[in-house]
C-alpha cells in the first residue's frame, strides 16, 4: 500500500468515526425521560437540562422562544385526525378538530384541548404586543394567540410545528 492510499484510508476512518459519534450524540438527545402523554405533573427543569434532552431545533423554539420560518413546518398543511402534543413533554395541547387552514404559514387552531393544556403570557418582544402561548405542563414556547380566528372562538393559536408532536386517534 502506498503512502497516498494509506493516508486516504486514515482520513476515511477518521470521518467514519466522527460521523458515528455524531449519530450517537443525536440519538442520545432524542431520549427524553420527561415525555409522557398521560402525565399531568408539572415539569420544572432549568434550560441546561432541557438542552441535554431536546434537539437543537426544538430547544431553540421551545426554550429560547424562537420561531420556525413560515410555511416550513411539518404541520402547516397537515390535516389528519388525531391529537397534537407538546414535543418537549407530551402534554395534550390540541385536537385535530380545532385545526384550520389560516394561510399564515404556521399550524393554526381555534381552541386548546383544555383550559390547563396551555397558558398565556404577555410578549412585548420585537416591538409588538402579543400573547405568547406556553405548554401548561413544561412552559415550552409554542407560539402566539391572536383574535382573528374562525368561529366558534374567534381565536387563532399560531403554533410552531416543531413544538408539536402529532398522534393519530
Amino acid at each position: 500500500m502506498n503512502k497516498l492510499t494509506a493516508g486516504l484510508m486514515l482520513i476515511l476512518t477518521f470521518i467514519s468515526i466522527s460521523f458515528a459519534q455524531q449519530l450517537v450524540k443525536k440519538n442520545a438527545m432524542k431520549t427524553n425521560p420527561y415525555y409522557n402523554t398521560s402525565s399531568k405533573e408539572k415539569i420544572n427543569l432549568p434550560d441546561q437540562e432541557w438542552e441535554k434532552i431536546l434537539s437543537p431545533e426544538l430547544f431553540n423554539i421551545a426554550r429560547k422562544k424562537g420561531t420556525e420560518r413560515a410555511y416550513s413546518g411539518t404541520y402547516n398543511d397537515f390535516f389528519e385526525t388525531g391529537f397534537y402534543y407538546c414535543a418537549a413533554c407530551g402534554n395534550k395541547l390540541f385536537e385535530s378538530d380545532s385545526k384550520f387552514a389560516s394561510s399564515c404559514g404556521w399550524p393554526s387552531f381555534f381552541e386548546a384541548y383544555s383550559e390547563t393544556s396551555v397558558k398565556y403570557i404577555s410578549d412585548k418582544s420585537h416591538g409588538m404586543i402579543r400573547t405568547e402561548v406556553l405548554c401548561g405542563r413544561c412552559d415550552a414556547h409554542l407560539g402566539h394567540i391572536f383574535d382573528d380566528g374562525p368561529k366558534p372562538t374567534g381565536m387563532r393559536f399560531c403554533m410552531n410545528s416543531i413544538s408539536l408532536k402529532f398522534e393519530k386517534k
